[in-house]
């Protein structure tokens, strides 16, 4: 049994907890393994995940399909350590003593595969950093 008392822990929040927030949690994961805690949720999640973001993960090897929108808990912000938002606005709860990151996005909602991929990249990108900073 491991101590995972000293574990980073981040939540990604978007709108739909469809997109964005899914891809971004998926990447941390892949990268990070259980080294961080991830969560993601949505302000007003959907009923599913964005098959193109799906898609555009798979192509990287990453399967987030078992992945479901989840409902942003006032218990899922305290119990994170960074809370990332990507355009959930007013709706994301805010406490002191939390890092908070807004990372501006283009929402994949709607937008075909070819549209999606640079997303997909970019928070790749950031996931990197963001990986690096916690894990020193």
């Amino acid at each position: 049994m491991t101590d995972t008392s000293a574990r980073p822990s981040v939540l990604f929040v978007c709108v739909h907890n469809a997109g964005r927030s899914q891809m971004a949690a998926g990447f941390l994961r892949d990268i990070a393994g259980d080294r961080i805690e991830v969560r993601s949720a949505g302000s007003m999640p959907a009923e599913q995940i964005n098959p193109i973001a799906v898609e555009a993960m798979g192509e990287l090897g990453i399967d987030i399909t078992a992945e479901a929108p989840k409902v942003l808990t006032t218990e899922a912000v305290q119990a994170s350590d960074v809370v990332i938002t990507m355009g959930c606005g007013d709706a994301c709860p805010f406490f002191s003593g939390k890092r908070y990151e807004d990372w501006k996005l283009d929402d994949p909602a709607g937008q075909g595969i070819d549209a999606v991929r640079p997303i997909r990249d970019e928070i790749k990108r950031r996931i990197e950093v963001l990986t690096a900073e916690l894990l020193g």
